[in-house]
């Protein structure tokens, strides 16, 4: 038991379990072809379908052409659904209907359905125990309707047998374990068995299976089965990619997992972990691993500080990695974080590589300027002024891009 806000109690159970009420219907469809030869039997005298199953119990219909009840005398159908199996107490729903043979729909219908939350299922207590009507019909009125065509009858009756079943927690002897997929193609990779290329990246030697690689990456597809490309090629140098690096892009497209940065660079610093996966990042971008991407993205967003800021920030710029782009330009546009942004050793290299950058910068501080300090025109603040630059020299950056 716990208590939630305003005091009341809620009760946590040790364990739970539904019982569901149900039904389980059937229907069969009787005719009675002769109708008037059936008159005159007389009341009590009656005509039974074919036995037909429904949840698990047989029934029959019982039609009596002079009526069940002598006191009627004969001036009444009647009209019963029986059941005929040897059981004792079953509880069902029944609906008896007399079929408008004319095509417009307008049966005689009789139905427990309809009325079920009245009074309940109806309770048949033994074999031969019946549900129906008496006076189901004034036959007169039968004769002469459109229920009776070429002396036929049809009569649709649906029966649904009430049921109970109770779920509880699933209790399974078998445990099933977790995907190991990855892990099984990460040792594939360690062991270098059916390794048919290799890469040359640095003073390092990386093997792995071509059909991995052109399965996760666009890239190594298009290098090794594309319409330029080779797939006699064994061995590949990379240029522009550190050892590292490449060991971790190769480890993430093998397992769908990023491996423990820490422990390939050797440290715990959290600059260490920020530029490595800005060289990931970059990586990534450059074989076009989809989701590698997003995850760089999302560690470099959650990693952003003052002293990282101006380099993810030209790295987002370079690549057009546009939500990691916009993200920065909003951190740096903070006041809290705009002096010391500019500060750092990463916003001297920002202004070099990116000097179109600056405008965007100018227009997002502007911006955030406008809405800390709207209604107060006192303390407002021009953007060059901000940043500490001359925006006529800005603009013109921009007319010879």
């Amino acid at each position: 038991m716990s208590t939630v806000g305003g005091g009341i109690e809620q009760l946590i159970p040790d364990s739970v379990s539904t019982s569901f009420i149900e039904t389980v219907n059937g229907s069969h469809q009787f005719t009675i072809k002769g109708y008037s030869l059936a008159k005159g039997m007389s009341p009590g005298k009656f005509i039974q379908s074919d036995v037909f199953s429904v949840g698990g119990y047989d029934w029959a219909i019982y039609f009596y052409p002079d009526g069940k009840n002598p006191e009627d005398q004969s001036s009444y159908i009647s009209l019963f659904i029986a059941l005929a199996s040897d059981s004792n107490d079953i509880r069902a729903l029944f609906n008896l209907t007399l079929i408008d043979q004319s095509g417009k729909g307008k049966h005689k219908v009789h139905s427990h359905f309809d009325r079920a939350l009245e009074g309940g299922p109806y309770t048949l207590k033994y074999k031969g125990s019946m549900w129906g009507y008496k006076r189901f019909f004034r036959r007169s009125a039968l004769e002469t309707s459109d229920y009776l065509k070429d002396d036929c009858l049809v009569v649709h009756c649906t029966v649904g047998v009430v049921r109970a079943r109770l779920e509880g927690p699933k209790q399974y002897g078998i445990v099933l374990p977790l995907s190991n997929m990855g892990q099984g193609l990460k040792d594939l990779l360690d062991s270098e068995v059916g390794c048919d290329i290799s890469f040359q990246v640095g003073d390092e030697t990386y093997k792995a299976h071509k059909l991995i690689l052109a399965a996760r990456s666009p890239v190594f597809r298009a290098q090794f089965f594309g319409p330029i490309g080779n797939n006699n090629v064994d061995r590949i140098v990379i240029d522009d990619i550190e050892p590292s690096i490449f060991k971790a892009m190769l480890s993430f497209i093998y397992t769908d997992v990023l491996p423990d940065v820490h422990e390939i660079t050797g440290s715990t610093s959290a600059s260490s972990f920020t530029n490595m996966i800005q060289h990931l990042l970059a990586a990534a971008d450059l074989y076009d691993l989809a989701r590698l991407k997003i995850l760089c993205e999302v560690l470099l967003c959650e990693e952003l500080d003052v002293d990282n800021v101006a380099t993810t920030l030209a790295l987002a710029e370079q690549h057009q990695f546009l939500q990691l782009k916009a993200f920065c330009l909003k951190f740096v546009a903070s006041p809290a974080n705009l002096g010391a942004v500019m500060k750092s050793e990463g916003f001297k290299h920002l202004k070099q590589s990116c000097p179109t950058l600056l405008s965007e910068l100018l227009s997002t501080v502007a911006a955030a300027d406008k809405s800390s300090t709207s209604g107060q025109s006192n303390k407002k603040r021009s953007a060059s002024s901000v940043l500490g630059c001359d925006t006529t020299n800005m603009r013109q950056v921009r007319r010879r891009t």
